[in-house]
């Protein structure tokens, strides 16, 4: 081999070191190529003494060490040059890159590609780039960056509806890719989701003044239930008298709340870096999510009804666990929650943005209320779902209606006094059957 120079696709080592892991996950991420051990770097032949141990040690590092499996790519085979034992390791060009070392994992330390003679560390930005030209433009099916997820927040959840949580359903959701690694749908659903959710507090009708604020991390989910809550708490009631009765009525439907909130996180591009964003005016409240329409899509289409999910793993994911009734269906419900208003809600897209406002009810000017936020209609909710679902149950209609579940089990009490449902245990769960 004397004479012949390292090359962008060609390595020389005097000896086996774990490090030359990197040259083989670089090799495997550009074009492929050749290293060989026994060699010095100008080529000069030194030879390996036992190379059957060598070709284990090295079969052994390779397949543990690096991910996705490279060792289909990888042939290693000892070979006599001018006499001596020299390791020759070929390396095949993969079809699942990124290669990266486990130890560093998908950052600049752990994806090596080849430049010139020499591996060098690929930029996040270049990792990202390559990630998306090898697994399509889909978000959610990208790769993760980040490997060590844990989904303490999803698990709760699962566990709450009954349903399990184990490698095969998240292979079913998604959450981990054909090469066995975590997708960014798993990342959002993780505790260490990257993306947050901001909410802000105004005096006024614009911005000047500032009262509170808020930004919630973590899994979607635990952003979704936090950042509601947290509406709800800030949310006021009025309070008027009506001959002997007092009646208390929030400034906002809290189901358009609610569906506002859904949308702003199931539907936003999440190719983005920068938070959901709540702002909290005197007379509105204002759901921005990055992104706008979906390509392809118009306002107009949008305000018909049609739906074309972004994020169509999360939107499923969300609608296993029964927080969405249905795809495409949020924006028609606000619409209709705010039917007979004088200001109805208003939905506005712009490019990379989408944004959502819905008006106070009690503020001066605004006083008609909308039939549906009467109690006998919100029966008329839960008859509806139980038919529709054939049974329900008192989580059910808490995430229906947006209420507690003392008022939920009152109704729900209600209308099995009335006949209208049926009441029926099976062990520690409790469900409601239409009549």
């Amino acid at each position: 081999m004397r004479g012949n120079h390292e090359n962008v696709d060609i390595e020389y080592k005097r000896m086996y070191v774990p490090e030359l892991r990197k040259d083989i996950v670089a090799f495997a991420n550009t074009g492929g190529g050749k290293l060989y051990i026994g060699v010095n770097d100008d080529g000069t032949i030194i030879g390996i003494g036992d190379t059957d141990d060598t070709m284990l040690r090295l079969a052994g590092s390779l397949k543990d060490s690096i991910a996705p499996d490279i060792m289909p790519f990888v042939q290693i085979r000892a070979v006599d040059e001018c006499g001596k034992n020299v390791i020759a390791v070929e390396v095949a060009s993969g079809s699942a890159k990124p290669y990266y070392l486990k130890d560093k994992g998908l950052k600049p330390n752990g994806v090596y590609v080849r430049r010139g003679s020499s591996s060098q560390p690929l930029s996040e930005a270049g990792i990202r780039d390559m990630i998306v030209e090898y697994y399509g433009k889909s978000y959610e099916t990208v790769r993760s960056l980040k490997q060590n997820l844990t989904f303490t927040a999803f698990q709760k959840e699962l566990a709450e509806r009954h349903l399990s949580f184990g490698e095969a359903q998240m292979r079913t959701l998604n959450l981990i890719g054909e090469d066995g690694l975590y997708t960014n749908l798993a990342l959002l659903l993780s505790d260490q989701c990257e993306h947050t959710l901001k909410i802000a507090i105004f005096q006024g009708t614009d911005d000047v003044v500032f009262r509170n604020h808020q930004e919630f991390t973590g899994s979607l989910l635990s952003q979704l239930k936090e950042g509601f809550a947290f509406l709800d708490k800030n949310i006021a009631v009025k309070s008027s008298i009506d001959g002997l009765r007092r009646k208390d009525e929030r400034d906002y439907p809290m189901a358009a709340v609610r569906e506002a909130l859904l949308n702003a996180i199931i539907h936003r591009d999440y190719g983005f870096n920068g938070s959901t964003i709540i702002n909290i005016y005197d007379d509105r409240i204002e759901f921005i999510s990055l992104g706008g329409l979906v390509s392809g899509l118009s306002m107009d289409a949008i305000l018909m009804g049609v739906s074309q999910s972004r994020n169509a793993g999360l939107a499923n994911v969300f609608f296993r666990l029964k927080l969405v009734e249905s795809y495409g269906t949020g924006i028609k419900r606000i619409q209709a929650l705010y039917k007979g208003s004088p200001k109805q809600a208003v939905f506005e897209s712009a490019t990379g943005a989408f944004k959502t406002t819905i008006y106070n009810l009690n503020e001066p000017g605004i006083s008609e209320k909308m039939s549906l936020y009467q109690p006998n209609n919100e029966k008329e909710i839960i008859l509806n779902l139980a038919i529709k679902q054939k049974s329900i149950t008192r989580k059910d209609v808490e995430i229906a209606l947006s209420i507690g579940s003392t008022k939920a089990y009152s109704l729900l009490t209600d209308l099995c006094n009335k006949g209208i449902l049926i009441m029926q245990k099976a062990g520690n769960r409790t469900c409601y059957l239409p009549q």
